[in-house]
């Protein structure tokens, strides 16, 4: 009886111990907090991307001609495939082919004729002012064929061949079967040699009508391509509340 008392008094003694110097017996390793879970918000450009210049487009097309900036970068497209170094035999140069006396008219000097925004920019304000002299054709969609034709041929031709389709009973403001069927006929002498004429011949017609519809086609291309592209973003935002979008 003695021993286990003793032992039984020696255990008891170690146990006291043991608490006085702050150690446990039975050690409880914390719990980790859970990491806080996470919200990733994915950025979306609401534009398709068409080319290394679309901000200048857009820029130009929101503050100086007001259209449709993927209008302008058809015309790039058409005019140069992009390349903004580019130099036309009949010296129209840089990413728009804008020709140096019409640069020079607007200021941009010698120096100046291949930097790209002053290029855009050029464009762009050639563009408002075809607008504004086509503004008797009320419906914008016709008078961006107006507004083609000229800036590919010169707005002297286009107006003479407005003056044609008049004197010969059509319509001024149509393009297709009319106007564009006098630019045409402005190569014949018996035409070009009318009163009504102030141009003179006009042999690149094929060209011109050409430069318009595929403008147009491009363009049309390009909102197809946005359409689809706005529509992937839609889908994106309906199945995350999280994302967002971002304008440039």
């Amino acid at each position: 009886m003695q021993k286990g008392y003793g032992t039984a008094l020696f255990l008891l003694t170690l146990f006291i111990a043991l608490i006085l110097s702050g150690d446990r017996i039975f050690v409880v390793e914390p719990v980790a907090d859970e990491p806080e879970e996470t919200t990733v918000k994915h950025y979306v450009s609401p534009y398709v991307s068409i080319s290394p210049y679309d901000s200048i487009f857009r820029q130009a097309a929101d503050s100086i001609f007001h259209c449709d900036w993927k209008l302008l970068a058809a015309i790039a497209f058409t005019e140069s495939r992009f390349d903004s170094t580019a130099r036309s035999e009949a010296g129209a140069s840089g990413l728009m082919q804008v020709m140096p006396r019409t640069l020079r008219g607007m200021g941009v000097p010698d120096s100046m004729h291949l930097d790209t925004r002053s290029n855009i920019m050029a464009a762009a304000m050639l563009l408002k002012d075809y607008n504004r002299i086509f503004r008797r054709i009320k419906e914008s969609d016709e008078r961006y064929n107006f507004i083609l034709a000229s800036y590919n041929a010169g707005v002297g031709q286009v107006s003479d061949a407005m003056r044609l389709a008049r004197k010969y009973g059509k319509n001024r403001y149509k393009w297709e079967n009319s106007v564009d069927t006098f630019l045409i006929l402005k190569s014949k002498p018996e035409y070009y040699n009318d009163s009504v004429c102030k141009n003179g011949q006009f042999k690149d017609w094929k060209q011109t009508l050409q430069f318009v519809k595929k403008v147009r086609r491009t363009w049309q291309r390009y909102e197809n391509m946005q359409e689809a592209y706005n529509d992937s973003i839609y889908s994106l935002i309906l199945s995350d509340s999280t994302i967002e979008v971002r304008y440039n």
